[in-house]
């Protein structure tokens, strides 16, 4: 390219620069007048939107504060503030505020109101305790409940054989029956003598040696556990010369095996026995005073905190009353067996009559009831199979302790021995007849209840005993205790229905039936006229009626 054509170039791209820079000038000049009109808009509508906004209520200076996108805050938009002003809420009245209900309080209207308030407040619990007073004055005084040992407050049971008590005929057996005795409610255990004493042989006598036909030691302590955890205490037998022809031997031995029996105590009761049992204690108390003394002081003062006093039961074969008073005032004994109540000949009258003799000489805690034992057999064998249920209500009602032989609970009856073997509940075991098993299982239900009775009805258990007839062949008495309810026992033992007119202060017209021995249908309103009162032939009931001032 020449020189010229080069510079004709040049000055072409000059001129076109030139033009680019005047256009980008007036482009420049438009906008900027193009922004002045826009700005004066903004003044203009900034100053229109101050007038609209003068023209409104204040709303408060922190409205504009709150976050654009909250309900009831001020939404911006361009440099422009739009305010949203809420809705004004429903006025409700929440009472008086603390400032004002302390003005209130002050006034002198309040303070009279309070002080009526107060006043008409204590009026009417004066009132109240007033009327509480004078009930409690009115009312008779409660009597104190008596001492009661363990032994008054339930059934005793005596197993006098071990061998005829369970199917393993040993004191392992005993111990898996411990809960079958428990349901009847018995208190405790009369157990033995299980010790090793061949018949009339003082000198083979041994009191710390269990007989190997009744188990061991080791079954012993077992038993004993057994029992204390169902709350049945256990009385071991250590009658000397239990299978010979004399409790204690001869009366030259008698001072010996009472020495030697010193020894045999302190060992059993520190195996954890609750007390101890002797047959025959009349002739030792009076052939050696002095021992008969130390005998009853360790087994009654052997006792430890928390396990309750040791018994010392005493057993005799004296019949008579009388007899049997004196022997429990000169013996000592916590309680005695006898033969009173299966005296020879005797009818309801001589029993009613023996009983108030014991009961108006002695405590009631002291006195023991019992039909049988290990040298008489069994209720039913005594009484007859018919009258068992009429002895079990009668010697759990009698105001003392009651004491049973295994199997009277069934009525079960001896055979060719006096230490028959036990009959348990089941078809199995109560073999016989189907009217045999069904009056075994009515005499098991019937011991139950009176036993539930017994330990919890405080008439029952040491109420006052009052006799409100007596016959030839019927007897009805009444327990009673202070404010508890009252118990009648009425009992037949004739051969036909008799009627027993009534008429004592303590009683009512009518009382409740709570049992009866009938197998018949009782009255349907439960109750039962006491001034006709009728009991079947070899029947007893059990009425109760409440308390009245």
């Amino acid at each position: 390219m020449s020189q010229e054509e080069t510079n004709v170039d040049l000055k072409d791209v000059d001129l076109k620069e030139e033009e680019s820079r005047e256009a980008a000038g007036k482009d420049a000049e438009v906008k900027d007048a193009e922004d002045a009109d826009v700005n004066d808009a903004d003044v203009n509508e900034a100053d229109l939107d101050q007038e609209e906004q003068e023209k409104q209520p204040m709303t408060g200076g922190d409205a504009g504060c709150e976050d654009a996108a909250s309900p009831g805050g001020a939404a911006e938009k361009n440099g422009s503030v739009n305010l949203k002003i809420p809705e004004e809420a429903e006025t409700k009245f929440t009472g008086l505020s603390k400032e004002e209900l302390l003005r209130v309080a002050g006034t002198p209207g309040w303070v009279r109101t309070r002080w009526a308030l107060l006043f008409a407040f204590w009026l009417s619990w004066l009132g109240m305790l007033g009327g509480a007073v004078l009930i409690i004055l009115q009312a008779p005084p409660c009597r104190e409940l008596p001492d009661s040992n363990w032994w008054n407050q339930g059934p005793l049971y005596q197993i006098g054989s071990v061998r005829a008590f369970s199917e393993a005929q040993d004191l392992k057996g005993l111990e898996q029956k411990v809960e079958a005795l428990a349901r009847l409610k018995v208190r405790g255990l009369l157990l033995g003598p299980i010790h090793i004493a061949p018949p009339d042989q003082p000198m083979s006598l041994r009191f710390e040696e269990i007989s190997p036909e009744a188990g061991n030691l080791e079954q012993f302590k077992g038993l004993i556990q057994a029992a204390h955890r169902k709350s049945i205490s256990v009385v071991l037998d250590l009658t000397p010369n239990y299978q010979g022809t004399g409790s204690w031997f001869s009366n030259v031995s008698v001072t010996n095996v009472a020495e030697r029996l010193k020894s045999a105590l302190v060992f059993w009761l520190d195996r954890g026995v609750d007390g101890v049992q002797l047959s025959g204690v009349e002739r030792v108390a009076s052939v050696v005073p002095s021992l008969w003394s130390d005998i009853r002081a360790i087994v009654q003062n052997a006792t430890e905190e928390g396990t309750g006093r040791r018994v010392l039961i005493g057993v005799t074969e004296r019949t008579s009353a009388d007899e049997v008073s004196s022997l429990l005032s000169s013996t000592g004994v916590d309680l005695l067996l006898s033969g009173v109540l299966r005296s020879p000949n005797a009818d309801a009258t001589e029993r009613a009559q023996s009983v108030e003799r014991l009961y108006s000489s002695h405590s009631q805690s002291r006195l023991a009831w019992s039909l049988g034992g290990r040298a008489q057999g069994h209720l039913a064998s005594l009484v007859g199979p018919a009258l068992v249920g009429l002895h079990q209500l009668l010697l759990l009602t009698l105001p003392g302790t009651p004491v049973f032989n295994y199997g009277d609970e069934i009525g079960l009856m001896d055979e060719d021995t006096k230490f028959p073997r036990m009959l348990w509940d089941s078809e199995e075991e109560l073999n016989g007849t189907l009217q045999e098993r069904q009056q075994r299982l009515s005499n098991l239900g019937l011991f139950r209840t009176l036993s539930d009775l017994r330990g919890k009805e405080r008439s029952l258990l040491f109420g006052d005993f009052v006799l409100v007839f007596n016959s030839s062949s019927s007897l009805a008495f009444l327990r009673v205790w202070d404010q508890s309810a009252r118990y009648l026992a009425a009992f037949n033992w004739a051969d036909e229905a008799a009627a027993l007119p009534l008429s004592h202060p303590a009683l009512p017209v009518r009382a409740e039936l709570v049992l009866s021995t009938e197998s018949g249908v009782p009255p349907a309103d439960g109750g039962a006229d006491l001034a006709a009162l009728r009991i079947g032939p070899g029947q007893a009931a059990l009425l109760r009626f409440p308390y009245s001032a």
